[in-house]
């Protein structure tokens, strides 16, 4: 709804003072709001997206094909996941050249016209950065295991413990995140080095000023090729406690080689994080506004970690800012499948509670490391969790193939499984960790390897569900995951989604509610169902007196249709069903 020039003036005086509870950064009008405050991010895992040349892996040129998919879906930003050289032991998480394009994805020049196309479109390309580690590949940990001067402490090197015997011990008790000790051996230097994920991905050493300028070098190097930000992997890895000290045990499990057999308060969440990204926030504002005709450079960081410590990624208690957007995961780690309507109201307040002023808000319902919304949810909830993403104020973050309601392929055989923490645990157990499931090609039609790639023999294998779920099929429904999803995209452009308050309320232990409202603005409503069973709803109190319900956005299996009035005061939804309705 159109806004006059005044009420635009007490919208932003209000909006800017306001609680955090708004979920916005500043007046969410155009003439205040930035590009990054309000859009929804889709995460490309660019070996399972598209393949372009028939080699049974997706590629640069691939991801360009496919951009005006983006556009048309509403999309204006895209993350990759890591395309720089690597040997692929992690699958591009072990980088040998932070410099260079991997070459199965393609060529430089193809990421030049990747990067001009998307930009054409109106999409912005924000790059998957590893910081913590490297590949055992890279030319820095060559000479530094070789001792070349300038490089000698480039990463973490110890000599361990020699017993009477003449075993090597490693220095401590640190364990990977896949499994195993935290250190190798390399007999080549005579000492162990620290790898906090796989001992391909020995961790850099941040603690030594030439690693930190290296890394700014890196980061200035892909600013000047035109991406628009980053995203930090694993930022809370960075650094380790100089004395070197066991970790206590968390007495979770009996198995030292576990990652869960310790509390890992030397090893993660160090304070020397904030600094680091403070001062890399630092490095992006300073080129975003040496260069005021590009959009601004953001920074968004991954961290596994406790809500006190990502608020202060935000900005810490002096008010120095650090990431623009630290990953909100509570939708995947705190809210399990069997979550009732209190479990998701407590984590949307938490967040917004704990987020500090002046600030945007971000959610992210999937991605490459965890298992897909239906395989989470269940099917049945998938517009409905569509909807509570793009649906709450701030940023949403879509996984590649989370608008079609792709599935986890559980039943990826031994044989065929590549993921590194997968393989290590060995066969027996290999599923309960593999990440490969939510990693299988994306389905683009029915045809053979869903449209992926002509191989005979695709990276991973394609969930065998392809016929039916694929995104040809779903375009030519009359409804669909896709075509609910894309209505929620156009949606989030109107005023009041970002203008609007932000109250949110269990209706029931099965029902959650939220609204965005603004005096003279309609009101839009999302209503959702997380039980098993049908629901009667009733939301006179929740919008202050009885009114009508008008569909906006309804799931496919609802027998609601766009434009249908309800009774606020009572009306049905079935098992894990969603709607967004406008309060008239």
């Amino acid at each position: 709804m159109y806004a006059p020039p005044l009420i635009q003036i007490l919208l932003f005086s209000l909006l800017y003072s306001g609680s955090a509870m708004s979920g916005l950064v500043k007046s969410e009008t155009e003439d205040f709001i930035d590009w990054w405050q309000h859009t929804v991010f889709y995460q490309i895992y660019p070996r399972s997206f598209k393949d372009s040349n028939g080699d049974g892996i997706g590629d640069l040129q691939g991801i360009t094909s496919k951009l005006p998919y983006l556009a048309e879906t509403g999309i204006t930003a895209a993350w990759l996941s890591p395309i720089f050289q690597s040997p692929m032991v992690d699958f591009g998480y072990d980088i040998s050249d932070y410099k260079q394009i991997q070459p199965e994805y393609g060529t430089m020049q193809d990421f030049e016209e990747l990067i001009d196309t998307a930009y054409g479109l109106g999409i912005k390309i924000v790059l998957d950065f590893v910081p913590n580690h490297s590949s055992d590949q890279h030319e820095w940990f060559k000479k530094s295991a070789a001792k070349e001067p300038g490089f000698e402490d480039f990463y973490v090197w110890q000599d361990g413990i020699l017993q009477e015997n003449g075993t090597r011990l490693p220095p401590n008790n640190w364990q990977s995140v896949f499994y195993g000790s935290a250190w190798e051996w390399h007999e080549a230097r005579q000492q162990f080095y620290l790898h906090q994920f796989t001992k391909e991905q020995p961790d850099l050493n941040f603690r030594n000023p030439k690693v930190v300028q290296a890394m700014d070098d890196v980061i200035l190097f892909w600013l000047n090729k035109g991406v628009a930000g980053f995203r930090i992997d694993a930022v809370n890895h960075l650094f380790e406690d100089e004395s070197l000290r066991d970790e206590p045990l968390s007495g979770k499990t009996q198995d030292p080689l576990s990652y869960d057999y310790s509390k890992h308060i030397y090893t993660k969440d160090l304070p020397e994080v904030l600094e680091m990204i403070q001062h890399w926030r630092r490095l992006l504002d300073d080129f975003s506004s040496k260069h005021p005709e590009r959009p601004t450079r953001i920074m968004m960081t991954e961290a596994y970690a406790g809500i006190s410590k990502l608020a202060d990624y935000y900005e810490d208690h002096d008010g120095v800012r650090g990431s623009h957007l630290p990953f909100n995961f509570h939708f995947i780690t705190d809210v399990k499948g069997d979550a009732d309507a209190r479990d998701f109201v407590y984590n949307v307040e938490k967040w917004l509670i704990y987020m500090p002023r002046g600030h945007a808000a971000n959610w992210v319902m999937g991605n490459h490391d965890n298992p897909r919304v239906a395989s989470r949810f269940g099917a049945s909830s998938v517009d409905a969790m569509n909807m509570l993403l793009l649906t709450l104020p701030g940023v949403a973050v879509t996984y590649n193939g989370e608008e079609l309601g792709m599935e986890d392929y559980r039943d990826i055989s031994w044989q065929d499984t590549v993921d590194p923490p997968a393989r290590n645990v060995g066969k027996k157990l290999y599923k309960e960790v593999s990440r490969d499931p939510e990693r299988t090609p994306f389905q683009w039609s029915n045809e053979v390897n869903a449209g992926f790639s002509t191989a005979p023999k695709t990276w991973l294998p394609v969930h065998p569900n392809y016929p039916e779920l694929n995104l040809e099929a779903q375009k030519a429904a009359n409804k669909s995951h896709y075509s609910v999803y894309k209505d929620l995209i156009e949606l989030r452009h109107s005023a009041i989604m970002r203008l609007g308050r932000f109250n949110i309320e269990p209706i029931s232990r099965s029902v959650f509610a939220f609204k965005r409202s603004y005096p003279n603005f309609e009101t839009i409503i999302t209503i959702i169902n997380v039980s098993d069973r049908e629901q009667l709803v009733d939301l006179s109190e929740f919008v202050n007196r009885p009114k009508k319900l008008v569909v906006e956005v309804s799931g496919v299996d609802s027998k609601y249709e766009e434009g249908q009035s309800l009774a606020a005061s009572a009306f049905s939804l079935a098992a894990r069903e969603g709607l967004v309705c406008r309060l008239v």
